[in-house]
């Protein structure tokens, strides 16, 4: 994920946010001055614990957007393993979405229709392959299906591409398959994956307790292997308790006003 590529895919400009987090958390609105939508993108994992243990501390519930990604512990992420860390995040409340299996980049679309894309993960890691719609979406539901074999619950209907780049043979792929792609606001975007030497966690902090508004998704990983200053054990607690003090409150998706009808029964 690259600053350039946050422009916001999509979300629209939408009101009653800050309704949304107060009924979210079983409070009176009046305590709520904003709302802010936390998702976190599975990664290496060294993060996992505290992003959790610091989640319950503070009573938010946030969204996940899963792929199976190589971990310092040496596993993948949708690994069974990872099944009673998932499972506990899933009886939390927390939503979870589809990031894709093997976390795999787009390359562009293709004038037949197929869209090319490069596997990060799996069999075919750093291929650059040509996919059908069909394909991508079966790439989609592959989490879904283990999420549920891990957890025995379905994923939420989102999506989020990898580094956030979408083209529009992808969107209209992940849509056909039921899936609504979810990005980020440019305030939201957490700087974890830039380089710490360039981009201290200090300044990044500083950055988004600065410019994040009512409404806005933020978006971090769960553990980055190229950042030598990891940007969560300094960051993530002072983050929520700025913008508590602020009087934020944080919510889901399944209450974002873009994206909490797509959880509701089809008649």
């Amino acid at each position: 994920m690259k600053l350039a590529l946050v422009a916001m895919l999509g979300l629209p400009a939408v009101a009653s946010h800050v309704a949304a987090a107060a009924a979210a958390a079983g409070t009176n609105a009046s305590n709520c001055k904003a709302t802010i939508y936390l998702t976190f993108d599975t990664g290496s994992q060294s993060q996992a614990e505290l992003i959790a243990t610091t989640l319950r501390r503070h009573h938010i519930k946030a969204t996940f957007f899963l792929a199976n990604e190589k971990t310092v512990q040496g596993d993948y992420s949708l690994d069974m393993s990872w099944s009673p860390y998932w499972k506990s995040l899933a009886d939390e409340g927390h939503a979870f979405g589809t990031h894709t299996f093997d976390h795999v980049y787009v390359a562009g679309d293709l004038p037949d229709g197929r869209i090319a894309v490069k596997p990060q993960f799996g069999a075919q890691a750093g291929q650059t392959l040509q996919w059908t719609a069909q394909e991508y979406c079966q790439e989609l539901r592959r989490v879904d299906q283990r999420f549920f074999a891990l957890t025995g619950k379905k994923l939420d209907p989102y999506w989020r591409a990898p580094g956030g780049k979408l083209t529009p043979g992808l969107l209209k792929a992940g849509q056909a398959c039921g899936y609504q792609h979810v990005g980020w606001a440019p305030a939201g975007f957490s700087g974890d994956e830039l380089p710490s030497e360039k981009f201290s966690n200090p300044m990044l902090l500083k950055r988004v307790l600065d410019k994040l508004r009512d409404g806005d998704i933020f978006v971090a990983h769960m553990g980055i292997w190229s950042r030598k200053q990891a940007w969560a054990p300094e960051n993530l607690e002072p983050l929520i308790s700025g913008l508590e003090q602020k009087s934020f409150c944080f919510a889901t998706l399944r209450e974002h006003p873009a994206y909490r009808n797509l959880n509701q029964p089809k008649k």
